[in-house]
């Protein structure tokens, strides 16, 4: 006798319904007093998107914040979060960031804990590709968009409002939040003087405030579950050696591992590509990382940091100049990139560790855009500089 179908149905809802109405204060009683620690090299998306860990994260000083993309998951011996753990450190960095995790995404998460950012250090890695004409697309942004950090700053009143206008009307241009109906009701009405969407906006907040709620109640679930470890080169090998040493011992690291092509990339990526080598001769002709929206949704991700007080370290990397100068890619697209990002960081009042110089330095790319064991250890040294409470530009002078 077939069972009713309501049954596995009803029993669904009724899960559902317990775990929504389960407090928060006895979510977080669950969650481990090491799920913290152990989130700082996990790269779990639900973190990035999320609220909690972060939060507990940046109320801890012992953590060391590093915001990037895809290049925070290179987990080799000189990568931060190995060699700073080697060397007994006092601090350990806490990596946020995956692929397409560009300036509109990291902006979304300093608004969401802008109260927790006064005096903060932290340290943000800028990857030149994501200033390509367009600035972030539809397939870098929709995957790491946190709808929490949207709904949350639909409601953050605490934002400059020139600012929070900006970040809307740029928001408004992606699928994830034009095609969701509340949210973008509510954006509208904060960059429009239309009198219909905003009483249709004021009439829909209860309705935000409370799938906010289950968003909340998501992440802390996320974050009762954790994530998965993930594999890292920890070696005392790092220890008790000058900058000078690691350099050289990064160089001899590189050149075991990138034996099979002229452009100095690890063998492993290089093997991706070499079939169609020939076919990327000169394709990217007449190209520039000069001009982009990304300089626009950039600029807001400083402007946010400037507002919450906090002290940032914009690590500035190179792309692989062997190549890029094969495909066609112009020396000087490249250059423009580097002296306006740079400029437009000290106009701000930051510091920059511009590391543009090195774009011909073997091994201090992995790849053709990923930063790579040389470069790991410049970075280390930058931030080892930089926490100690050194000048970045006067310390890269003298050394």
């Amino acid at each position: 006798m077939k069972k009713p179908v309501f049954i596995p149905l009803f029993l669904a809802f009724f899960v559902l319904f317990i775990l929504v109405i389960i407090p928060d204060r006895w979510i977080e009683s669950l969650i481990p007093k090491n799920r913290i620690s152990q989130a700082a090299t996990e790269l779990n998306p639900f973190m990035f998107q999320g609220k909690y860990i972060q939060q507990q994260m940046l109320d801890d000083s012992r953590y060391l914040p590093i915001y990037g993309s895809s290049e925070l998951a290179r987990l080799d011996r000189f990568h931060p979060s190995n060699y700073f753990q080697e060397v007994h450190e006092d601090f350990t960095p806490f990596l946020i960031g995956r692929g397409g995790t560009e300036s509109l995404i990291h902006f979304l998460n300093f608004s969401e804990h802008i109260n927790q950012l006064k005096d903060k250090k932290i340290v943000f890695v800028l990857s030149p590709q994501w200033f390509n004409p367009k600035g972030a697309d539809e397939s870098h942004f929709v995957p790491n968009y946190s709808s929490l950090q949207g709904y949350d700053f639909a409601f953050n009143q605490q934002i400059d409002p020139a600012v929070k206008k900006q970040a809307i009307k740029r928001l408004l241009t992606y699928s994830s939040v034009k095609n969701d109906p509340i949210l973008s009701t509510l954006y509208k009405a904060e960059v429009t003087n239309d009198p219909w969407t905003k009483r249709e906006a004021s009439a829909l907040r209860p309705a935000a405030l409370v799938y906010r709620h289950l968003l909340e109640k998501k992440d802390l679930y996320y974050s009762l579950a954790g994530g998965f470890s993930r594999h890292r080169d920890l070696t005392p090998k790092v220890r008790n050696k000058s900058w000078n040493e690691l350099a050289q011992e990064a160089d001899q690291f590189g050149a075991k591992r990138a034996t099979n092509n002229h452009f100095f990339i690890v063998n492993s990526q290089y093997n991706k590509i070499k079939g169609f080598i020939p076919s990327l001769k000169n394709k990217d002709l007449n190209r520039s990382y000069g001009v982009s929206k990304e300089y626009g949704d950039f600029q807001l991700v400083l402007d946010v940091l400037k507002q919450a007080g906090a002290k940032p370290l914009f690590i500035s990397i190179p792309v692989n100049g062997h190549y890029y100068d094969y495909t066609g890619f112009p020396k000087e697209g490249r250059t423009a990139y580097y002296e306006r990002i740079k400029k437009q960081i000290a106009a701000e009042g930051f510091q920059v560790a511009d590391f543009s110089g090195h774009e011909y330095d073997p091994y201090f790319m992995k790849d053709t855009i990923h930063i790579g064991w040389k470069g790991w250890v410049y970075t280390d040294w930058a931030i080892k500089q930089f926490y100690e409470g050194n000048n970045i530009n006067v310390a890269m002078a003298n050394h």
